[in-house]
């Protein structure tokens, strides 16, 4: 293991506890649903998409839904192309295979810890690449377990566990947080996932507020980087 896979898998250790804890909420709704312990360790592996799971686990039933299922998988993870556009720079003349083997690893929390560690010293992708280790190995170790307990834990929410992944979230989204110039692109980002979510039914909240901060910051780019210089 290269010097910078140990540090990124080390990094993201503090987000890998939350990362089990709510993956052991998913566990538990999915031995509720029927869904086999195999089944969900391949999810794991194939998908590893939080709300993109927790949304096939949610609409599991039997016929089972493949097409449907897909669609909203899709919907969700659109927002991907935003976070893949943010790696540029670090993916800069990497092959495709050396590209896809890391994205495939990358999650909203390893995502974030990397763009931080950017930001502050610069990094490469060995980093992230440790952190989506660190985040797929809690990951899938809190739905199994969660699993197992599935029969006992009926109503998750009674251990606060449910809040676990708005805790994460919004701890990630602080460390994210540069100042002022962050404000407007937040607000907007913001705003209009709540005006998505009211007006259409689904998750095209999620990539109608991510295209429109990444709209307003890119727009306001030049006056942010006068303001980063002074």
């Amino acid at each position: 293991m290269s010097e910078s896979v140990r540090r990124g898998f080390v990094a993201n250790l503090p987000v890998a506890a939350s990362v089990g804890a709510y993956g052991s909420v998913l566990g538990v709704l999915a031995a509720q649903k029927g869904l086999g312990w195999l089944a969900l360790a391949l999810m794991n592996i194939s998908v590893f998409a939080g709300s993109a799971q927790f949304v096939m686990v949610e609409m599991w039933g039997t016929p089972l839904p493949i097409v449907e299922m897909t669609m909203a998988v899709m919907v969700i993870n659109l927002r991907y192309m935003l976070i893949g556009a943010s790696l540029r720079p670090l993916f800069a003349g990497k092959s495709l295979g050396h590209k896809v083997a890391r994205m495939h690893l990358v999650a909203d929390e390893n995502w974030a810890v990397t763009m931080a560690e950017y930001r502050r010293c610069g990094t490469d992708t060995g980093f992230l690449l440790g952190g989506g280790l660190c985040v797929v190995t809690a990951w899938s170790a809190g739905t199994l377990i969660g699993h197992r307990l599935g029969a006992f834990v009926t109503h998750p929410e009674a251990f606060a566990l449910d809040f676990a992944f708005v805790a994460v979230f919004t701890a990630l989204a602080a460390s994210l947080f540069e100042g002022r110039r962050d404000i407007l692109p937040w607000l907007v980002a913001a705003a209009t996932a709540i005006a998505t979510e009211c007006v259409f039914p689904g998750k095209w909240y999620i990539i109608t507020g991510g295209m429109a901060g990444a709209l307003v910051a890119m727009l306001s780019q030049p006056e942010r980087e006068v303001a980063h210089a002074s």
